[in-house]
């Protein structure tokens, strides 16, 4: 097993090149599950969850030259409906082969997901809305088995919560169903836009998207034509090394990024004290003359995100006062905190809020433990300022979610090395 080990207080500084969002190539990839043709994808990211997906997907028949950050896939062929355990007990994402795969051929078995464990993310949404449009659901054996003999038939679903995966299987669902499919309260993130955007490039009729409402019209059953797309660009990658140059006060530059994505980070990073530069595809963070303490809510988009709340909460303890970090949407996303207070960080919790008391200059070097994704992140930056040597372990979370972490934090002047346990 691998881990990271890091010397701190370096100086970081330059530019970094985003890669393709993880959470928009995801969707995309299952969505080739609707396609006649062959679906040409660039920018896609070279990460663990990627990898697994697509592992799922050759098992369910289909073919693809994956050459890094490019892949051309066919999935004209499958000849399996199954989400076996194996696959989907690591990549919770993995659930979003339901949808394509029920309005395809009209059944599938998926079973339950695994994932980060950052709290509860019930399924009960994707299958109550899949049951308004006229699936059988049944769960056995830790399996969903879905059956739709007559095809799905556009209906109303309404989301008793935002879903960013529910939103996104629905969607797939609904552009192979019978008639027209409405989504109330549907999730509004940019991933979400880009599969909306890609499925009506295809020849799917959809409105209102970039809306919590989406008006689908079905094809009916009959497959799509992809065209060639690029993945988004990755948000949390882009705030995660943003946070970078905050944690060291350094200039630093991302590069292929869509500010408007950013937008909820940059105002905080601003009310921190940061200054912030915006281009067209960069942004550039420079130096705060005090690092502030500050108030976040995570919410769904266009709030600020949860998966960047463990990264900010690093930031916060350099600040020079008391932080309030309020986490609205899972109730486990606070297991960072324990390793983080291992470091020497001053941070209590009640509830969803966790209070954090910065202590410029106070975090020292020692063993942590990753406990999921943006946790993994959160626990890097830290070592970035913190006194003496960290040897960040069960990185295999990290993996699943960036690409060459360590290899571009050396870049911009970390030191910071992959070694075996």
């Amino acid at each position: 097993m691998d881990y990271l080990k890091i010397q701190g207080e370096s100086i970081i500084k330059g530019e970094i090149a985003i890669t393709g969002a993880k959470n928009a190539a995801l969707p995309l990839l299952a969505s080739t599950i609707l396609a006649s043709n062959n679906v040409v994808i660039s920018n896609l990211p070279n990460v663990v969850d990627i990898k697994t997906l697509l592992k799922l997907l050759r098992m369910l028949g289909a073919k693809f030259d994956h050459k890094v950050n490019d892949i051309t896939i066919n999935t004209s062929e499958l000849d399996k409906t199954e989400a076996t355990y194996d696959i989907v007990k690591t990549m919770r994402a993995s659930i979003l082969v339901l949808g394509p795969l029920l309005a395809r051929f009209g059944h599938c078995e998926v079973s339950l997901p695994g994932g980060c464990a950052i709290g509860q993310r019930p399924v009960d949404l994707h299958l109550k809305a899949l049951e308004h449009m006229g699936a059988v659901i049944e769960i056995k054996s830790g399996y969903i088995k879905a059956t739709a003999p007559d095809g799905l038939k556009g209906a109303t679903i309404v989301f008793d919560k935002i879903t960013v995966t529910g939103t996104e299987n629905i969607v797939m669902a609904a552009a192979l169903a019978h008639g027209n499919t409405t989504i109330i309260n549907a999730a509004k993130e940019p991933e979400v836009v880009q599969l909306c955007e890609v499925l009506r490039d295809a020849g799917v009729e959809i409105s209102g998207i970039g809306t919590n409402t989406l008006e689908v019209k079905g094809s009916g059953g009959k497959l799509l034509e992809f065209k060639p797309f690029s993945v988004i660009p990755d948000r949390i990658e882009a705030g995660t090394y943003l946070c970078a140059g905050a944690i060291t006060n350094s200039v630093l530059k991302v590069t292929n990024v869509i500010p408007k994505h950013l937008e909820a980070m940059l105002v905080k990073f601003e009310d921190m004290g940061f200054k912030i530069e915006r281009e067209e595809n960069a942004v550039t963070i420079l130096p705060a003359t005090k690092i502030k303490p500050i108030h976040i809510t995570t919410t769904e988009y266009p709030g600020f995100p949860t998966d960047m709340q463990a990264q900010f909460m690093a930031v916060c303890t350099i600040a020079e006062g008391v932080s309030i970090i309020d986490e609205k949407l899972f109730e486990n996303r606070f297991m960072h905190v324990s390793e983080l207070c291992r470091m020497g960080a001053d941070i209590s919790l009640n509830g969803t809020v966790a209070t954090v008391v910065g202590t410029p200059n106070k975090l020292f070097g020692t063993d942590v433990m990753a406990t999921d994704l943006r946790a993994s992140s959160a626990l890097v930056l830290a070592a970035l300022v913190a006194n003496g040597e960290t040897k960040v372990h069960r990185i295999y979370h990290l993996d699943r979610g960036y690409d060459r972490l360590e290899e571009k934090l050396t870049n911009l002047g970390a030191n910071i090395l992959r070694e075996k346990e």
